[in-house]
């Protein structure tokens, strides 16, 4: 009896050491999943021993609410859009991390000055730089293919169905870009009633011809069936298709609406100290590089800028691919979090009734 009781205790402990030598990431999937386990994740567990698991999702809250309201937490860490990351931190699911120490760029820039604005918070460390834009199936024009953000709602000139993602988060900052309203001025117009209207009656234009999507694979794959000629996507999924898939797809630049993907830490993880060294080792500049060569997802060090070079696999130069670079920056909102942490509830409320009408 003694001596299955003090096998007990070993098998116990054992696991235990293990559990604290494991992390959970969760993300998006895909492109970006593959990505990040060549760019980071493999070095970390080569460089600290720490086995990184790695789970999906689709982004939102629910999840992680769940997890924390009972108690019952198995992520550790979670990729999340950054008004989620403000709402979740207001809330107390996501840890504290805004004492971080960072590394030093790998030019000798210190960190502090390293990081782009609005790159990290309490709660959360930017890695990339993102976009959803629209993005289009080159074999369904002849000639005179679109090239701006108005010509998504143009159904006379480019008929045909268009792929929306069932959210009014990015869709209602393109409606208003698309009706005239300059980007600096776009929250301020969505913060009315009014506002908000003039973005839905710019959706209803085309409300008829949409078909919505949800997760980040789908409208690469409603351009290819030819399901819809045009589409909002993540444009890291869309350079996937186009550079490893030789899919004919063409991204518009003009109109689109960037994000910064922040990872967090979820409240009541047990594997805190290595999490905390995972948001680190993922911020290095090295690390951000590792994924701008690899995807069309932009560093968020200045440093980091300095290392896009060519893809790692096919040799296609990158910079051109950046959300960031100066040739694709033209026209485009920058997502105001704090603006969508305020105002989701609501917006996401009054969508629905748009959905239903």
């Amino acid at each position: 009896m003694r001596v299955k009781t003090w096998l007990s205790v070993v098998l116990i402990a054992s696991s235990c050491i293990v559990a604290a030598d494991e992390l959970t990431f969760v993300s998006w999937g895909g492109a970006i999943e593959k990505v990040f386990l060549e760019a980071f994740i493999k070095p970390f567990e080569e460089e600290t021993g720490v086995k990184v698991n790695v789970e999906d999702f689709n982004g939102g809250l629910a999840q992680i609410r769940t997890q924390v309201d009972t108690g019952n937490v198995y992520w550790d860490i979670v990729d999340l859009e950054t008004q989620d990351e403000l709402i979740g931190c207001d809330e107390g699911l996501l840890e504290y991390v805004g004492d971080l120490e960072f590394t030093d760029g790998s030019d000798g820039t210190p960190a502090a000055e390293d990081f782009f604005e609005y790159a990290n918070s309490d709660c959360s460390v930017g890695t990339f730089a993102w976009t959803t834009a629209i993005a289009y199936n080159a074999s369904a024009f002849d000639a005179d293919p679109p090239t701006t953000i108005q010509d998504f709602f143009d159904l006379e000139k480019y008929p045909g169905k268009r792929g929306l993602r069932r959210t009014p988060v990015a869709n209602l900052e393109m409606a208003l870009l698309a009706d005239g309203v300059e980007p600096a001025d776009v929250y301020e117009v969505l913060s009315t009633r009014e506002g908000v209207a003039r973005a839905l009656r710019k959706l209803d234009q085309i409300k008829d011809s949409i078909v919505f999507w949800e997760a980040g694979a789908q409208p690469p794959q409603l351009l290819a069936d030819n399901e819809v000629v045009m589409t909002t996507a993540f444009n890291g999924r869309i350079f996937n298709a186009i550079n490893s898939e030789k899919q004919p797809f063409v991204v518009i630049w003009d109109g689109h609406v960037r994000d910064y993907g922040q990872f967090s830490i979820v409240t009541g993880s047990s594997n805190i100290e290595n999490a905390r060294k995972f948001l680190v080792y993922s911020a290095r500049t090295e690390s951000m590089a590792g994924v701008a060569n690899r995807i069309a997802y932009s560093p968020l060090r200045h440093s980091a800028w300095k290392l896009v070079d060519k893809h790692l696999k096919t040799g296609i130069d990158m910079r051109p691919h950046m959300p960031t670079a100066p040739e694709n920056s033209k026209n485009y909102v920058l997502t105001d979090a704090q603006w969508w942490a305020e105002y989701q509830d609501e917006l996401v409320e009054r969508f629905s009734v748009w959905l239903a009408r």
